[in-house]
């Protein structure tokens, strides 16, 4: 007979993670359907207009996988210390990770400004001319955003690792309040095109960074930033960070990277694909929602209990939090799948793009109710832990060799087109999952130290 094991000591009960779990999941719900709702709307003005606001999205979202990827390295190390009870020093790591993701914000705005005609040009391939205009006016607008989603992520980061995701899933209704009105506004009332969703994207990241900033300032809360001006690199607390930061971002980065190469893929396929693909992304981001609100949990969960010695907690956690993640993705999966008719109806697509949007979905749905949490939330107990490196080369390994090469095999030379790729996708899925399984089992991430 199982021995019972005494959780009293345990450092969270069931009630501290669903006041940390529930405000993660309202947040992704939010941006997944602010999402939804941006490309409906944009829809009004035209499939060509759908497609380039999307290519631009897939290079927004590498910059904004890359800032999670520091804000989660930042959240690890604060993490850490709070489960060590070392307030001062998690507080001082707050300010480092501020700082130095908005300084490097600011560096990639200025590459971005630089670099359109190689964006538009070269990365996005050979597009029509229409989609190219409207992916111009997006990527102008849009990457003026960029240093204010980096502080408002940085800032969410730091109230999720002490616990209180509540504030960040404020912040993200306003700004996501900001965004449909404006959207709403510009495109139905000034018959605005492109830009009636650009500038309403803009003004709402500016609108949360400021919002998240101004809170973090006040010493009221347990993490907070120093009031100052001037910043004073603390080189040991950014190599801290960046010790989880770099490999987290550079899988994330390259994550995205392989989406773009094989946009490439996929704009070859015709804009009827693109289309297809970018409505069945929007819907995909809907149906993982849980698991990834439920990952940033488990960051805050893991890191905690790693800082405090209490690796039986890591275990018990991450066994407790998986099987929510996977009741969580079959709700939404289901609930995707029942509503998918009247979804495609209000994109208002053409029928091959409707035909070729439900193949992907319900193939992803499958996939995702089976693979997609061993994949993806495992791996957050890992970088929790210290591990970052070790998955680090688990999801670029199989990314370069599963998504990208059996995309281009599957999706050009097996000719089926854009599904191709997806079912490339949930391959590399597979391998990541298996081998994120094998490392957990094997312990070796108890030896990994951040601090």
């Amino acid at each position: 007979m199982r021995e019972k094991i005494d959780k009293s000591n345990y450092l969270f009960t069931n009630k501290m993670l669903v006041a940390l779990i529930l405000p993660l999941i309202v947040e992704q719900f939010l941006a997944v359907l602010v999402g939804m709702a941006d490309s409906i709307m944009i829809a009004t003005v035209g499939e060509a207009a759908v497609s380039g606001v999307s290519l631009v999205d897939q290079i927004m979202v590498l910059f904004i996988a890359l800032f999670s990827a520091l804000a989660t390295g930042g959240a690890v190390v604060a993490g850490q210390y709070l489960g060590m009870k070392k307030e001062k020093e998690a507080c001082r790591s707050s300010t480092q990770l501020v700082w130095f993701i908005t300084i490097t914000a600011l560096v990639i705005m200025i590459i971005i400004y630089v670099g359109k005609y190689l964006i538009l040009h070269v990365i996005f391939g050979p597009i029509d001319a229409d989609v190219r205009a409207h992916a111009n006016t997006y990527l102008m607008i849009v990457t003026a955003s960029i240093p204010f989603i980096a502080l408002y992520n940085g800032g969410a980061a730091i109230f999720r690792a002490q616990g209180n995701s509540e504030i960040s899933m404020r912040v993200s209704i306003m700004m996501n309040i900001i965004n449909v009105g404006g959207n709403a506004i510009l495109i139905y009332g000034f018959h605005c095109g492109t830009e009636g969703v650009a500038i309403p994207t803009l003004v709402s990241r500016v609108a949360a960074a400021v919002a998240v900033i101004v809170l973090l300032l006040k010493p009221k809360y347990q993490l907070h930033i120093e009031r100052t001006f001037r910043y004073r690199p603390d080189g040991k607390m950014i190599r801290r960070i960046l010790r989880i930061g770099i490999p987290n971002g550079m899988e994330n980065s390259m994550f995205q990277v392989g989406k773009i190469l094989v946009l490439s893929l996929v704009s070859s396929f015709g804009t009827y694909a693109i289309t297809a693909n970018a409505v069945g992304n929007v819907l995909a981001m809907f149906e993982i929602l849980p698991g990834m609100a439920i990952g940033l949990g488990m960051t805050t969960v893991i890191s905690r209990c790693i800082g405090a010695g209490e690796q039986e907690q890591v275990k018990y956690y991450t066994r407790k939090l998986m099987v929510v993640t996977y009741v969580g993705i079959w709700v939404f999966n289901v609930l995707t799948i029942l509503a998918l008719p009247f979804i495609l109806k209000a994109y208002n697509l053409s029928d091959i793009t409707a035909s070729e949007t439900t193949k992907i979905i319900l193939f992803h749905s499958i996939s995702c109710m089976t693979i997609w949490p061993f994949a993806f939330a495992l791996p957050n107990t890992l970088r929790a832990a210290g591990d970052a490196q070790m998955t680090m080369w688990i999801s670029i390994g199989s990314m370069w060799v599963f998504r990208i090469g059996l995309s281009f095999v599957l999706g050009k030379y097996v000719g089926w087109g854009v599904f191709g790729v997806w079912v490339a996708m949930v391959i590399d899925w597979v391998v990541r999952a298996i081998l994120m399984i094998w490392r957990y089992l094997s312990g070796r991430w108890k030896y990994k130290k951040t601090i």
